[in-house]
């Protein structure tokens, strides 16, 4: 069983500090600039039409200037075509995964971060400001750009995981990992603030805003990340004045999984900080890396995956459709609907925390997954019967994202280390960025075909059968993971009968 969470909290130093808060802040300008494009749809819409609202050009102006401008003859058909870049984003940015973390462990995480970060922004730059500012409208040139920002974008998720992984261990992973997942809903806040603030000016500048932060924040992680304990050297571990902690103590289950039935066993690999060589010492060749299919076959890697899918499908369905449910089943003004729909994210956020803590007191990730995926439909169904009120509506979203945004944090995040740091890895550790991209590649194609079916089910049949298919979906979750969770409650029974025995 883990140990205390504070206690566990007592063994970092700053550089795990440091490596904490530019991951965090990393995930969340990435984000922040990708919830821009969600913000500011309306304007762009109305850049690509001919229409009155149209600010490009002077009111009665001739015709041949809005023809210069225009790309689609009514507003439904740029608005279908902003829903065809949310899929082409998103289908390549499950592709991109699939590759970026096969290239992360093996080329230095934080060049591949910094390239990511710094690619995505010069790309929205060229995508919404450019563009506007040069006058050029061209339905390829946005398809191409878009495409090549999901490929950019992918390459930050598992590189961002794998340094958390090697910083910290599997005590207390849970919860540090469930804070730490926030990153995400406070870029979906972030990104609201920022585009909010400037689309007074044109939807352009909401671009520029986000893309320069973005691209700053590259520069920042560039010369300050350290991606694991072995780049910090043994002067930087082996202060004991500066810790209170002798340099084994400080980390010594760093690369241990939460999911091993065989913990208490000793590995030399297990001590990142006594691995440091000194500098007149040879260094030790790293282990190979792992390679795409044999991390596909790992133990739990293709049950949470797919569960995963299941999962991120109702997740970012509630991402990119909520506000517009709020304003089409109430009839509530759209920036209401903008302000309500940040309680779903609260509600993520404290999920991921707490279900990461419980997770850890309990030493086991799937029991608790499993309850919370079960609570989480019954919170679906409540929420699809929620009345015309705005407090009992927030207070339902935030129950729903407690139970949904907390467990698609937990597998993006925790459990994808756990899953990267496994027994069967033994003489080759180099797995984390990949598994973490398989992970979360297999549910980005979940997201992106999930998004077709919303809108599809919804014209058909109306907002309350999109319910029931997030209720089934939260349901194959549970029947893709039900073998692990069927395992980790028996070595539970198994640890309680050896404990009684003892006693």
């Amino acid at each position: 069983m883990p140990s205390s969470c504070c206690g566990c909290l007592s063994q970092y130093t700053h550089h795990h500090l440091v490596a904490f808060l530019l991951t965090f802040f990393s995930y969340v300008l990435l984000h922040a600039s990708r919830k821009t494009f969600s913000n500011v749809k309306v304007s762009i819409s109305a850049q690509w039409t001919p229409s009155l609202q149209n600010d490009s050009a002077p009111a009665f102006s001739p015709g041949e200037t809005w023809e210069d401008n225009r790309l689609f003859s009514d507003e439904k058909q740029a608005t279908l075509f902003l829903g065809a870049l949310d899929s082409i984003f998103l289908f390549s940015y499950a592709a991109g995964l699939y590759l970026s973390g096969v290239i992360g462990d093996r080329v230095n995480l934080r060049y591949v971060l910094c390239f990511g970060l710094c690619g995505s922004a010069a790309v929205e730059f060229v995508f919404g400001t450019l563009t506007e500012w040069l006058q050029i409208y061209n339905i390829y040139l946005y398809c191409g750009l878009w495409v090549l920002n999901g490929l950019l974008q992918s390459a930050v998720w598992p590189c961002v995981v794998a340094v958390m992984g090697n910083w910290f261990g599997k005590t207390g992973r849970g919860f540090v990992f469930g804070l730490w997942s926030a990153c995400a809903s406070v870029g979906n806040i972030l990104g609201a603030f920022l585009a909010s603030s400037v689309l007074k000016y044109g939807y352009e500048y909401a671009f520029l805003v986000t893309s320069v932060v973005q691209f700053a924040g590259g520069v920042v992680v560039f010369f300050g990340l350290l991606t694991s304990p072995k780049e910090v050297g043994k002067e930087g571990l082996s202060l004991e004045s500066e810790t209170g902690l002798s340099p084994v103590e400080t980390d010594t289950d760093s690369h241990r999984p939460l999911m091993s039935d065989e913990e208490d066993e000793a590995e030399v690999y297990d001590r990142p900080y006594q691995s440091v060589p000194s500098p007149d010492e040879p260094l030790a060749e790293s282990p190979p890396a792992v390679g795409f299919c044999q991390a596909f076959c790992l133990p739990g890697v293709l049950p949470y995956s797919l569960a995963y899918a299941c999962l991120k499908l109702v997740n970012y369905s509630f991402f990119f459709w909520l506000p517009f449910y709020l304003s089409n089943n109430y009839g509530w003004k759209e920036a209401e609907a903008d302000r309500l729909s940040v309680w779903y994210d609260v509600g993520g956020i404290i999920g991921g925390t707490v279900q990461g803590l419980i997770s850890d007191f309990m030493g086991k990730r799937a029991p608790v997954l499993g309850l919370s995926l079960v609570l989480a439909m019954g919170a679906l169904f409540g929420y699809s019967r929620s009345p015309n009120d705005q407090v009992i509506n927030a207070v339902l979203l935030a129950t729903t994202g407690f139970f949904i945004g907390g467990p698609s944090n937990m597998i993006s995040s925790a459990i994808s280390a756990d899953l990267g740091r496994q027994d069967a890895l033994r003489g080759s550790q180099e797995a984390l960025a990949t598994v973490t991209g398989i992970v979360d590649g297999t549910g980005s194609i979940g997201a992106a075909g999930g998004q077709y079916l919303v809108s599809l089910i919804q014209s058909k049949l109306g907002w309350m059968s999109v319910f029931y298919f997030f209720i089934v979906m939260t349901a194959g979750s549970i029947v893709f993971i039900m073998p692990l969770l069927l395992k980790e409650v028996q070595a539970m029974w198994r640890d309680r009968r050896a404990l009684r025995r003892q006693l």
